[in-house]
């Protein structure tokens, strides 16, 4: 018969192993915080084995990334990846909505660029990415529209660098470069890991359901306004709209201040959680300066946020201070329904 100590140390054994295959089966697209989602463990995940490559010099398939993009056939079903080597692309490009499953791969966000100029009274027109297909993935590119701002609050003053409207849209070791309106991130489940995100008034809107992971947020003064600008203008505008902009564990630094978000719609919602905060941001921390209503359904929070510009003294008063059991449920990544869909998170 066993002697107590060798049945309990069997039995611990046995426990270690039930868990360590647990782990290895549920956990594998579940990294921890001290691994960086790269280019190969992607590939790896999505089981790719088609590559199309663009290369501005010549030495690939295509010179121009839409080119590539438009190489594509229509009803795509299978994952094939764009390897865009490094250079400046000075395109606008288009990956229409009958054309899923692309990998954008770049060479690294500071290697692999895609440059466009110019501002217009709308939008989409402005933006030198635009994605309407739903499952993109995107990995070390930059974005960037380098028209100038022209005159604040004019019609002509919207620059985009990227629209985002398709359900399913992740970008990983990515950068946004613009002023005003810099990140259209417009409608559908996304995710930004480990980004750069640049801008001045209001350069990330829209009514994405958007999750933001270690993002890097660089304010660029403005001195031609007296009312500050903002990081976030997102625009949820009922109760029951599953849309919302959150940020967890990056930083918001840079030059002059700004506020952390400005009310777009009667329930725009933003949360800030685990984030520094440099003096860059204002004490009154929130905005609802483009809209008159109620303030009593926005969702302007933050969550063990850190820095001199956490300091909750003078934050608008319907703004909120969470706790663990409130944050819980947005800075999973359920809040996306990630499981279902990305291939890694953090």
């Amino acid at each position: 018969m066993a002697s107590p100590r060798s049945w309990l140390s069997f039995h611990v054994s046995s426990f270690i192993v039930t868990i360590l295959i647990f782990c290895l089966s549920h956990c594998a697209l579940c990294l921890d915080g001290q691994t960086v989602v790269d280019s190969p463990l992607l590939t790896e995940k999505l089981g790719i084995n088609r590559t199309i490559k663009v290369d501005i010099n010549g030495n690939g398939e295509f010179k121009s990334i839409q080119a590539a993009i438009d190489s594509i056939p229509e009803g795509n079903s299978k994952w094939v990846i764009v390897h865009v080597r490094k250079g400046i692309y000075r395109e606008k490009v288009h990956v229409p909505q009958n054309k899923p499953y692309i990998f954008m791969r770049g060479n690294g966000r500071g290697k692999t660029a895609i440059v466009w100029s110019q501002s217009s009274e709308d939008n989409i027109d402005s933006a030198t990415f635009k994605v309407e297909a739903h499952d993109f993935i995107a990995f070390g590119i930059s974005f960037k529209n380098e028209a100038p701002t022209g005159i604040a609050y004019t019609s002509q003053n919207q620059s985009v660098a990227a629209f985002v409207a398709a359900d399913k849209v992740a970008f990983y070791h990515c950068a946004f470069y613009s002023t005003h309106n810099t990140l259209f991130d417009y409608k559908g489940r996304h995710y930004y890991e480990s980004c750069y995100i640049q801008g001045s008034i209001d350069f990330i809107f829209g009514r994405g359901r958007s999750i933001f992971h270690k993002a890097d947020i660089f304010v660029v003064d403005d001195k031609r306004v007296t009312i500050k600008g903002s990081v976030t203008a997102q625009n949820r505008e009922s109760e029951g709209e599953m849309s919302g902009f959150i940020f967890i564990k990056g930083k918001v630094y840079g030059i002059g201040g700004v506020y952390l978000g400005r009310a777009k719609g009667p329930y725009s919602r933003v949360i800030f959680a685990e984030t520094y905060l440099s003096k860059t941001i204002v004490p009154e921390g929130w905005t609802n300066w483009s809209y008159d209503g109620s303030t009593k359904d926005l969702y302007h929070a933050e969550y063990e946020c850190h820095g001199p510009g956490a300091l909750t003294t003078g934050r608008a008063p319907w703004s909120r201070q969470l706790t663990k059991e409130e944050v819980a449920p947005f800075i999973s990544i359920d809040y996306i329904d990630g499981k279902n869909w990305l291939p890694a998170w953090v």
